[in-house]
């Protein structure tokens, strides 16, 4: 017999048992299982031939429980007990979820949608720990045990489900010293003069998106320094070192403040789409849904 085998023919034992041990009768303990008093009977023969000992007294007067039956009903309500916590866990836990949830999500987003998000969320969930991962990376959900991944960028073919946020715009900036220093660009033609701070996913080849006209233009920069990370291209910006192409999420603070000016209007780098990334099927905790609302509602509130 299967290890599977044995281990279903040792729970039903203990559930007949258990049974006729709680009634102190085969007859009614056949009747609560829906099953034949033989059948019952069969079971307990079976179960003190695997054990070697016998756990049932059987008179005419009833039946009673030997020392060892007595141990053994104290463990099958112990094995009770537990396995009624599960289903009490599991079926309330899209009420009052507990334990690790665990996201992934990109620098651009971290500050200014994801964690406020989180701060609301928390309040929902209290019981609910997170654990967030922040990488311009992508990071697998089930190889990291991940709930949900905030994505940026065209979507690979996979079988995770992907529930639309929003979309990112790059736009240009530098900071006021920096363009005395120098000069502000008319053009992306006078672009090609300025120091540009790349990150590592932008070309020295790109492609702009006139806003006026909707339709894309082919430009050329030149490469001055680059980084892995929109937060480290935005710092050596504030640092007066160049000019950079930074989501607009990022860079509207900054210029609202005056620490940075954002320079071509008319134009933008490419627009990414962002996802709610999930590994789940059917089964979807509410409380990934819940926080896919509160990341594109952020989303939102920032469009618009």
């Amino acid at each position: 017999q299967s290890e599977h085998k044995i281990l279903q023919n040792y729970w039903r034992r203990l559930l007949v048992f258990a049974a006729v041990a709680r009634n102190r009768s085969f007859t009614k303990a056949a009747g609560e299982l829906g099953i034949t008093k033989s059948a019952a009977s069969q079971q307990i023969k079976h179960l003190e031939t695997d054990l070697g000992v016998r756990v049932l007294n059987r008179t005419t007067r009833g039946v009673s429980l030997t020392a060892v039956g007595e141990r053994l009903l104290e463990r099958c309500q112990h094995l009770h007990d537990q396995v009624d916590q599960i289903f009490v866990e599991i079926l309330h836990a899209g009420v009052a979820p507990k334990g690790r949830f665990a996201i992934t999500c990109p620098h651009a987003v971290e500050t200014r949608i994801v964690i406020p998000a989180l701060e609301q969320f928390c309040l929902e969930y209290p019981g609910l720990q997170p654990e967030m991962i922040v990488s311009d990376s992508t990071f697998d959900l089930v190889e990291h045990s991940l709930d949900l991944s905030i994505y940026a960028g065209a979507l690979a073919d996979s079988s995770y489900h992907a529930l639309p946020v929003g979309a990112l715009r790059e736009v240009f900036c530098a900071s006021p010293l920096y363009l005395n220093r120098t000069s502000t660009p008319q053009n992306p033609d006078e672009l090609f003069a300025h120091r540009w701070i790349a990150t590592s996913w932008q070309n020295e080849a790109m492609h702009l998106i006139n806003q006026r006209t909707g339709e894309n233009e082919q430009l050329r920069l030149k490469r001055f320094a680059q980084t892995n990370t929109s937060p480290a291209a935005l710092e050596m910006a504030l640092r007066h070192l160049g000019v950079v192409l930074i989501p607009d999420i990022l860079a509207q603070p900054l210029v609202n403040k005056g620490d940075l000016v954002h320079i071509l209007c008319d134009y933008t780098g490419p627009h990414w789409p962002v996802y709610s990334l999930h590994a789940y099927g059917r089964a979807k905790p509410d409380y990934v849904d819940r926080f896919h609302q509160l990341v594109k509602q952020r989303f939102g509130d920032l469009a618009a």
